[in-house]
C-alpha cells in the first residue's frame, strides 16, 4: 500500500500547479558524444586525477564547477548521476512544475511511514540530470528574509559573514535580472528594485509577458489585513506580499537553469562533466585526507564496476540533501553506530549526518474556489478550453510571448506568525520555548544533536514572535481556485540513513518526522483560520469566495488538527540540513568554510548545509550558497 499512495501525493501537487501526471520510463543511457566536448563519453576518458572533483552537477555542483575553472589553472571534473538533456521536456517554462511530470529526470521513492501523518508515505523527490533539481523546479525565484541568514551565522557568532548582509552579493551574482516589460509592470502594479539583483550570471531571472489579471485583485486584497507589508522587491529580505521572477531567459522563454548558465557554451578544457555515473565513496589516505572518490556506472547493483579518480585539492559533495549524506555515511563519516550496523569503516564518528532533515510541508490551510471572478481568461483555460490553448501556443510559438511564458506563478504571500495568527502566536511560541528538546526528537538522537536542536529551538520561538520572519505562504495565480499553502518554518526534524543492508545501491532511508513535534500542528491550525479570513473577510468575498477544503463542517482546532494530519504532505521538494553547517558541538556536519568535521580537503555545498528554512523556496538560496562556497575553496586554494 505504500508504494502506491506516493504517486497520488505528487498527482495532486502537479494537478495544482496545472500539469498532468507524471509519465515517461527511464530512458537507455544515450552516447554523450558530440554533444559537447565538456561531457565525457564515459569513464574511459576520465584523466587519472583532477585538482577538483565535485560530485553531483545539479543546482550547487554546476555553479561551484564553473567558478573553479573558470581562471583556467584548476581542472574540474564533475560526476553526475543523471544524463544531459537538452530536449524540449527540460527547456519549456509553461506550467512551471512541469519538469516534475517527466519521471526520468527524477529520483522517486516512497518514505518512511509519517506517524504524524497518519502513518501515510509520500514521494521523496529530486532532479536527475545536468542541471539537477534547477531542471525540474517550479522555476520561481525568491530568497529568504534577512532574519533568516542572520540567524545560520548567529549560531557560531555575530560576526559570522553567513548573514543577510554576508549573502547579498551573491544572490546578487547568482542571476542575470530583467526587469518586466512596463505594460505589463503598469498593468498589474508589479514592483521592484533593480538594487536588489545582478546582471552577469548566465542564470536568467525574469518575468513572463502576460499575467492573469486577477493577481492584482488578489494582491490588492492583502491589504485590507492588519499587518500584511507589502515589500518593494521580493529581494529586500523582509517579509509580504511582492512579486518575483521566473528562472527563465526572457530571449529564449525557456527554462534557465544551472546546465545552461554553469555549462552549457562554455569552452574549457579544464572542465569535464561524467554523466550517467554514481559515486559510491569519498577515498582518504592515512591522514583522513580525502584523495579522490570511487564511482559505478548508473546501473550498476554491485561494485563489481567500480573505478576511483584523483583529487589533487578537494573533493566538493554537490549530491543534494537527500543523497549527500548517503555519500558520507557510505565513506565512513557519520553516526559510528549506523556506520558499524552497515559494515562500513569509520572515519569520523560525526552524528549529525543525516540528522535535522526539514522541508516545506504542503496542503494545509484551506482552499477556495472564486464562483464569481469577473477577471477573465483564468489559468484553468489553459487546461480545458481548446481554442485559447491554441491561439495560447500559437502566440508563443510567433513571438515568445503570451500565457505561455508564465510558469508556476510569479507572486505570493510570505507572512509572519504574528500577522496570521494575532491572538495566539506569542501562546504557540511560549509552549513550543518551554519544550523538552530532546521530547519530540528520535529517542536515540545523540547528545550533541539535543543540543543543536536546542539552540535551532530558542531561535525559532524567536522567530515565531518575529515580524521579520515569514511561516505562511500563499501561493496566488490569480484564477478561479486558490489555496497552495506551503509552511515556511516547521519545527520537526526528519532522518536521512543510508539502508544498512545494502548503503551503496539502495536510496536511502528518509523520514522526514512530518508534525511529530505538536507546535507544527497548531500552526496548521492557525493555517486554515489565516486562510478563511483572507478569502471571506477581505475584498476577496465579494467574488463568490466557495471553500472547497476542508469544507464548512470543519470548524473546531481538533478538527482542523485531523484535517491536516489527513492532508499535509511533508515536502514540497525543498529538504535542507542534512549537512548542517553549525558548531560540531551543536550536530553540525560542516564548519563555515562548508568543509566538512574531522577530515582535510572534503567540502560539502548544496541545500544540505543549510541549518534551518529559509523562509522562501531553496533554488535562490541554493545557488547563492554554490557561489559564496567558490570564493570560500579558491581562497584556501
Amino acid at each position: 500500500m505504500a508504494r502506491q499512495r506516493y504517486p497520488t501525493l505528487l498527482g495532486a501537487l502537479l494537478s495544482l500547479l496545472g500539469v498532468s501526471g507524471v509519465h515517461g520510463a527511464p530512458k537507455p543511457r544515450q552516447s554523450n558524444e558530440g554533444i559537447d566536448p565538456k561531457l565525457l563519453s564515459g569513464p574511459e576518458d576520465v584523466a587519472e586525477e583532477y585538482d577538483y572533483i565535485v560530485v553531483g552537477g545539479g543546482t550547487a555542483g554546476l555553479t561551484v564547477a564553473d567558478r573553479l575553472s573558470e581562471d583556467g589553472d584548476h581542472t574540474v571534473l564533475v560526476i553526475e548521476l543523471g544524463a544531459y538533456d537538452n530536449s524540449s521536456s527540460v527547456t519549456t517554462i509553461a506550467g512551471g512544475a512541469g519538469g516534475l511530470s517527466n519521471r526520468t529526470h527524477l529520483f522517486s521513492f516512497p518514505s518512511s511511514p509519517q506517524e504524524g501523518l497518519n502513518n501515510r508515505t509520500t514521494a521523496v523527490i529530486g532532479g536527475v540530470m545536468l542541471g539537477g533539481s534547477s531542471g525540474v523546479n517550479g522555476l520561481q525565484v525568491h530568497r529568504g528574509h534577512k532574519d533568516d541568514y542572520n540567524r545560520w551565522g548567529a549560531f557560531f557568532s555575530d560576526e559570522s559573514e553567513w548573514s543577510w548582509d554576508g549573502l547579498l552579493p551573491y544572490f546578487k551574482k547568482a542571476w542575470n535580472f530583467h526587469p518586466p516589460n512596463e505594460d505589463t509592470a503598469e498593468a498589474l502594479g508589479i514592483k521592484y528594485d533593480a538594487s536588489y539583483w545582478g546582471d552577469t550570471s548566465g542564470v536568467h531571472a525574469s518575468f513572463p509577458t502576460f499575467n492573469w489579471p486577477g493577481l492584482k485583485i488578489e494582491i490588492e486584497a492583502f491589504g485590507d489585513i492588519e499587518g500584511v507589508e507589502l515589500p518593494e522587491d521580493s529581494g529586500e529580505g523582509s517579509p509580504g506580499v511582492y512579486w518575483y521572477p521566473t528562472s527563465a531567459d526572457p530571449v529564449t522563454a525557456t527554462r534557465s537553469m544551472s546546465r545552461n548558465g554553469h555549462f552549457d557554451g562554455i569552452d574549457r578544457d579544464n572542465y569535464k562533466v561524467l554523466s550517467e555515473h554514481r559515486v559510491l565513496r569519498v577515498l582518504f589516505d592515512e591522514e583522513d585526507m580525502a584523495s579522490g572518490v570511487a564511482y559505478v556506472p548508473r546501473g550498476a547493483v554491485d561494485d563489481s564496476e567500480v573505478r576511483s579518480v584523483k583529487a589533487r585539492k578537494e573533493v566538493i559533495i554537490a549530491a543534494g540533501t537527500i543523497h549527500t549524506p548517503q555519500i558520507l555515511q557510505g565513506s565512513g563519516i557519520g553516526a559510528a553506530d549506523l556506520l558499524e550496523a552497515a559494515g562500513i569503516e569509520v572515519v569520523v564518528d560525526l552524528p549529525g549526518v543525516g540528522w535535522n532533515l526539514q522541508d516545506h510541508p504542503l496542503g494545509g490551510g484551506a482552499s477556495f474556489e472564486l464562483t464569481d471572478f469577473p477577471v477573465s481568461p483564468q489559468p484553468s483555460d489553459l487546461q480545458s478550453n481548446a481554442s485559447f490553448r491554441e491561439a495560447a501556443q500559437q502566440e508563443f510559438k510567433e513571438s515568445r510571448s503570451g500565457p505561455l511564458t508564465i510558469a508556476s506563478g510569479n507572486a505570493a504571500c510570505f507572512l509572519p506568525l504574528a500577522v496570521i495568527a494575532p491572538s495566539t502566536f506569542e501562546s504557540i511560541a511560549s509552549r513550543y520555548e518551554s519544550q523538552d528538546p530532546a521530547a519530540y526528537l528520535p529517542a536515540d538522537s545523540p547528545p550533541t544533536i539535543v543540543a543543536g536542536y536546542a539552540a535551532q529551538q530558542k531561535a525559532m520561538a524567536a522567530a515565531m514572535r518575529s515580524r521579520g520572519t515569514a511561516h505562511y505562504n500563499l501561493f496566488l495565480r490569480g484564477g478561479g481556485t486558490e489555496g497552495a499553502i506551503v509552511y515556511l518554518h516547521p519545527v520537526s526534524r526528519g532522518t536521512v540513513r543510508l539502508d544498512p543492508s545494502d548503503p551503496y545501491f539502495s536510496e536511502p532511508e528518509v523520514d522526514y518526522r512530518a508534525l511529530s513535534n505538536p507546535a507544527d500542528l497548531e500552526v496548521e491550525v492557525e493555517f486554515v483560520k489565516f486562510t478563511r479570513r483572507y478569502f471571506t473577510e477581505t475584498r476577496m468575498a465579494d467574488y463568490g469566495a466557495v471553500e472547497a477544503r476542508p469544507g464548512g463542517a470543519v470548524r473546531t482546532d481538533e478538527e482542523m488538527a485531523a484535517y491536516a494530519r489527513a492532508n499535509v504532505s511533508p515536502s514540497t521538494f525543498h529538504p535542507v540540513g542534512t549537512a548542517a553547517m553549525l558548531p560540531r558541538e551543536l550536530g553540525g556536519v560542516v564548519d563555515e568554510g562548508l568543509r566538512v568535521y574531522g577530515v582535510k580537503r572534503l567540502s560539502v555545498v548544496d541545500a544540505s548545509v543549510m541549518p534551518d528554512l529559509p523562509g522562501a523556496y531553496t533554488q535562490h538560496t541554493t545557488f547563492a550558497i554554490a557561489e559564496k562556497a567558490a570564493d570560500l575553496i579558491k581562497a584556501r586554494a
